[in-house]
């Protein structure tokens, strides 16, 4: 919204200093400030509301330590998140850009599928939640929009080299040819729709899911459509489960908010992509200061929610995180690198995935069932096995970070 003021006012009066909001790096900085400024300075007002309308985390014991002494705690603290995330989106990126836009209403669509999943569990007591199928249809409605945005919209383009090939010739001191070496000459760039996508530790890391349709485009981007369904929803509901202990899955998210980031302004710099042989995606570095303030809105929330926590985020937090983070990286062809850049997410969703299918093999085979693990997800096992929470949120941070400088990583090695 600023930058479109200011842009208009810099050109009809010429004002000093309003150039600054045409530099993505000027407004990604004012917009993590002020995602900061508004969770730690709003977040008490919100906290103090939410005690006061008894607003609390229902707790099932599971005889995990410390677990009861948490019942109470105020949650739907997403939607501090949501609000640090949307105020400074609006107020410092481009609001006509189109992959700003698919955020944002990904942002607004997931914030209410948490927040009607919150609002089922504290106003109506129903432990569940909101069911696990309407869960999944949000999801798969939100795939639907972003990989139907993604194939129509004409705005959504990357830039392909066009290269000529040139052969260069050997001589010997007679004049004889005796070699040739046949290199590619970049000679510009073209826009093209393609579903293309960024594969890691491959030289040429650019796959075409056209080539699994055999080349049919309309195959093609139907497949892509799918891709973008099964990314947001596998993505979404392994934030979703890493959120069990204090600041876990805030911590866990930040790294990896960051290095988004970082790929997104990279992308969207035509040397940079140039130089590091990557896809270059038009408008793409605008999601610099949505991941701005993404970043600055988990940092802050961690002011209240690390070890003892003073908020919950609820599902209105988690399913937000998992799925923006899917939708962001859809957005700049970085899905595929998902599955190391969110490896605490990948592995905790396998851990509920095979204690519970483990249980039922062995309840079918035995008549009783067994477990791998002491308690699923992947946390409360080493709850259970008697490790502080604050350690094993700390460690996990620091696995987050690992995983997040290896995909750093994947820039360079090939």
């Amino acid at each position: 919204m600023l930058y479109h003021l200011f842009q208009y006012l810099d050109r009809l009066y010429n004002i000093p200093g309003s150039g600054m909001f045409q530099y993505i790096s000027f407004r990604a900085s004012a917009a993590i400030i002020l995602a900061l400024l508004i969770v730690i300075i709003f977040g008490r007002r919100i906290i103090d509301f939410l005690r006061r309308k008894q607003i609390g985390e229902e707790i099932r014991d599971l005889g995990l330590e410390g677990q009861l002494q948490k019942k109470g705690t105020p949650t739907m603290g997403g939607v501090i998140i949501l609000l640090a995330i949307l105020i400074p989106t609006l107020l410092f990126g481009r609001l006509d850009n189109i992959y700003v836009q698919l955020l944002l209403v990904s942002t607004v669509w997931l914030g209410l599928i948490g927040g009607l999943d919150d609002y089922i569990k504290v106003f109506r007591h129903h432990k569940e939640g909101l069911k696990g199928r309407f869960k999944i249809v949000g999801q798969v409605g939100l795939g639907l929009i972003v990989g139907t945005t993604m194939w129509l919209s004409q705005d959504i383009v990357v830039r392909d080299r066009v290269t000529n090939p040139v052969e260069t010739v050997y001589y010997n001191e007679a004049g004889e040819p005796i070699a040739s070496h046949l290199r590619k000459e970049v000679i510009g760039t073209e826009r093209i729709k393609t579903t293309q996508t960024t594969i890691p530790f491959v030289k040429d890391n650019e796959f075409d899911y056209r080539w699994l349709t055999g080349g049919n485009d309309t195959a093609a981007w139907l497949l892509y459509v799918f891709v973008a369904i099964l990314v947001i929803t596998a993505v979404s509901n392994g934030a979703n489960l890493t959120d069990g202990l204090d600041g876990l899955a805030t911590g866990v998210s930040v790294p990896i908010v960051a290095v988004l980031g970082v790929l997104a302004y990279l992308s969207g710099h035509i040397v940079y992509a140039d130089y590091l042989n990557i896809m270059y995606i038009p408008g793409s570095g605008e999601l610099v200061v949505f991941a701005a303030a993404f970043a600055g809105a988990l940092i802050g929330f961690l002011w209240y929610n690390s070890f003892p926590a003073q908020i919950f985020m609820g599902d209105t937090g988690s399913l937000s995180i998992g799925g923006i983070i899917a939708v962001f990286a859809l957005c700049i062809r970085k899905e595929l690198l998902l599955p190391l850049l969110c490896g605490i997410f990948l592995v905790e969703s396998l851990s509920v995935m095979v204690q519970v299918s483990y249980f039922k093999y062995t309840k079918h085979r035995y008549g009783e069932g067994r477990r791998i693990l002491l308690m699923s997800p992947l946390h409360h096992h080493y709850q259970k096995k008697g490790i502080f929470e604050t350690k094993i949120a700390t460690r996990f941070w620091i696995v987050s970070l690992l995983l997040a400088a290896i995909t750093l990583v994947t820039l360079k090695i090939r």
